[in-house]
């Protein structure tokens, strides 16, 4: 039982505050977090409303781990349609604000219609408020942050919050917790601030103490705990180096998407690498890494916190900055950093900070950074549509300039907050947006790892590497090795990927998990927790109806097996260095046996005998 069994619905529009009951058929069904709240999203809303209009609704939601003794279970996703791609949109984020709303007693937070004038969300246990945020309109989220906890005067009040960018209308906008913690991808801060939401503030008190059985919980949470920690990537390198253990791993299997994935290797990674975070600074005798952190809960420790040089350009004038801050992930490193050819680490750190202080995707961001830096190369953008500055490849003044008209919804800031799609098709070059239905490519380029490109064409979010990271097979062996260069299995592969990710998703607990545990492991987690028989056969089996779900969810708002594709220039252009070299991605040879698997058509629609296998 390890469900609250307690939903607070808002009414934005005519500020009502009710409590209902969980829907317990449904959480049996969907487990928690990013099926459940997914579920009630697919009932209540239409798939063709528009992202923006107080049609569409957006949840804040726990898993039944949510708040445990479990490692990492500090996760909570929010669940709407996405006015980037107008696909379903779960965005998933850590910190400690998912444990605080589960602590106040909720399973979920349901949000609707839109005020009429600018509110933030103040909960206190059982206790729901809507008050004034006019004075904090038009404030980054991290002065809202600060503001909020003034008021209220609590420093372990947790907040959730959008900045100016989502105000602005920038279609790729997060929701920031703890300063520096987002639910980042998909444009689900957009959705927020559409509905003149600026925050959401929780403080609770009431505990966690739902747990079925307590004993056999115990046990189960404390052997995951020592399989992480005797894990070499959860045990070693993540804590030491983070997720930029990664940056010249990826860069040596010819596989780091550089320069808009013109080139699959960067020559300027090592500057940028995990290990360069390490390295002390001649200017200031300092390393841009501080320390890490951890999240709720979490035995791993990936956070990066780190410091930029107080006299580098990028931050000279910006004392907001020479604090310790979230720090670079690989993901960010490599979007800010080789994406857009820049082997700045200090610049691309104070880019960063950027998108956190102003709850931007930094993602989506450095990707459309680089396309309108392809642009400009091609002279499809001029100085005349910048206002003067010159968007060349490797330049740090141009990414820090970028970045900020774009957090700030200024200027050219306006386009580029509109992501690459939509750019490269207004300036007429849409073939060099490199998008999967509208959203941005992560940091693996699919010439170079074949199986992520299959992930990234049928992933129900547009390209992401969290909804089926094969890479953890295909590059770290994990749970068994896979040549990267091969496509025979691979749409088996992905499809576990996806449906066991779901679960974990759905669960309450961090994907980072699963470089060492299997469902093996976290099945008798869940099954201790909650309620019923949690085997691992069962999970998979939820994980799956999820992502079948997800998908009838997109064919009903129009986006179709025609949208399971990837770029021209990932299926033409082979990658000219690196192992992969010579090789395009396969896609083709790929995607009817992921069909075939999956129990769906030639063109990509969920059989009825599937359907009903599933329960759906």
């Amino acid at each position: 039982m390890a469900w609250t069994r307690n939903v607070l619905r808002v009414n934005l529009t005519n500020g009502s505050i009710t409590t209902e009951p969980l829907n317990m058929q449904w959480a049996n069904d969907y487990l928690g977090q990013r099926g459940l709240a997914t579920k009630y999203l697919v009932e209540e809303t239409d798939p063709t409303c528009d992202a923006l209009s107080p049609d569409n609704k957006m949840i804040m939601t726990t898993g039944p781990l949510t708040g445990t003794m479990v490692s990492t279970a500090g996760r909570y996703s929010v669940v709407t349609k996405s006015p980037l791609t107008g696909c379903i949109a779960c965005s998933n984020s850590g910190g400690y604000f998912g444990n605080e709303m589960k602590n106040a007693g909720w399973d979920m937070v349901i949000l609707e219609g839109k005020s009429p004038k600018p509110v933030y969300l103040y909960i206190e246990n059982d206790k729901a408020e809507l008050l004034p945020a006019d004075d904090l309109w038009g404030k980054s989220a991290w002065e809202t942050d600060e503001q909020i906890h003034a008021k209220h005067q609590d420093p372990l009040v947790r907040i959730a919050v959008v900045g100016r960018a989502a105000e602005k209308g920038c279609l790729f906008s997060a929701i920031v917790n703890d300063l520096h913690r987002a639910a980042g991808r998909s444009g689900v801060g957009t959705v927020m601030a559409s509905k003149n939401l600026k925050a959401v503030a929780i403080r609770g008190t009431r505990g966690v103490g739902n747990i079925s059985d307590p004993t056999k919980f115990f046990k189960a949470s404390e052997d995951g705990k020592k399989v992480l920690a005797e894990n070499a990537v959860t045990g070693e390198g993540l804590p030491a180096l983070g997720t930029q253990v990664l940056m010249n791993v990826i860069n040596e299997v010819g596989a780091l998407p550089t320069r808009n994935h013109r080139e699959v290797q960067f020559e300027g990674a090592s500057k940028i690498s995990g290990e360069a975070m390490l390295e002390v600074r001649e200017s200031d005798g300092k390393a841009n890494l501080t320390t890490n952190g951890a999240c709720f809960g979490c035995t791993i420790a990936c956070q990066r916190i780190s410091t930029v040089d107080k006299d580098h350009f990028s931050v000279k004038d910006k004392p907001q900055y020479h604090g310790n801050s979230g720090g670079l992930e690989f993901e960010n490193a490599w979007s800010l950093g080789s994406d857009c050819g820049v082997d700045d680490l200090d610049a691309i750190t104070a880019a960063n900070f950027l998108c956190n202080e102003d709850a931007v995707d930094p993602i989506s961001l450095g990707a459309t950074i680089a396309a309108a830096m392809e642009l400009f190369e091609e002279g499809a953008i001029t100085v005349k549509d910048t206002g003067g500055m010159e968007l060349k490849f490797g330049s740090a003044e141009a990414l820090l300039w970028a970045t900020e008209v774009t957090v700030r919804g200024e200027g050219f800031g306006k386009e580029l907050g509109q992501g690459s799609k939509r750019l490269c098709e207004k300036y007429g070059r849409p073939e060099l947006s490199m998008t999967v239905k509208g959203q941005e490519f992560p940091a693996y380029d699919p010439r170079g790892i074949q199986g992520i490109g299959l992930a990234y064409a049928t992933s129900n979010r547009g390209a992401c590497h969290l909804r089926g990271y094969t890479v953890a097979s295909e590059i770290l062996g994990i749970p068994e090795k896979t040549d990267p260069l091969a496509t025979d299995g691979k749409a088996g592969l992905v499809k576990a990927f996806q449906d066991a990710t779901a679960v974990v998703d759905s669960a309450g607990i961090c994907a980072f998990t699963t470089f060492a545990w299997t469902l093996e492991d976290i099945a008798p987690q869940i099954d201790a927790a909650c309620e019923g028989d949690w085997s691992a056969e069962r999970c998979l089996v939820v994980g799956e109806r999820i992502w079948t779900m997800e998908r009838d969810y997109n064919l009903a708002a129009g986006i179709t097996g025609k949208d399971d594709t990837l770029p021209k220039r990932l299926l033409k252009d082979a990658a000219k260095t690196g192992p992969a070299e010579g090789r395009a991605n396969d896609l083709h040879k790929m995607l009817p046996e992921y069909y075939e698997v999956r129990g769906w058509t030639l063109d990509g629609v969920p059989t009825d005998e599937t359907r009903s296998r599933l329960g759906l």
